[in-house]
């Protein structure tokens, strides 16, 4: 039994309706047919919509950062290469010679 809603859920829609490469809409991450079909929608169903575009946007922003964590890596191997620290490229340091007194 759905609670009833005393006011009606708006749209997630913020007037930048382009589509992605998937079909996502670029502003409020809906697909075709979430976009088409909102004004047929119960509420519940308009509620898993936002969900997933909650989602969709978490992800986005995630695949981002990490993009962006790569590049300024490059960057920062680049720019000095004595800088990089990746585990591949630190050799042991040689301790042979080293006594306690």
């Amino acid at each position: 039994m759905e609670q009833l809603e005393f006011f009606e859920i708006p749209s997630p829609c913020i007037g930048v309706c382009q589509s992605d490469a998937r079909g996502y809409c670029k502003g409020c991450l809906r697909n075709r047919d979430e976009r088409f079909k909102w004004l047929e929608f119960s509420d519940a169903q308009k509620f898993d919509v936002i969900r997933l575009c909650k989602q969709r946007k978490r992800r986005r922003q995630l695949a981002m950062l990490k993009a962006r964590k790569t590049q300024l890596l490059e960057e920062r191997a680049r720019a000095n290469p004595s800088l990089d620290f990746n585990e591949q490229a630190v050799e042991p340091a040689d301790v042979s010679d080293f006594k306690l007194d």
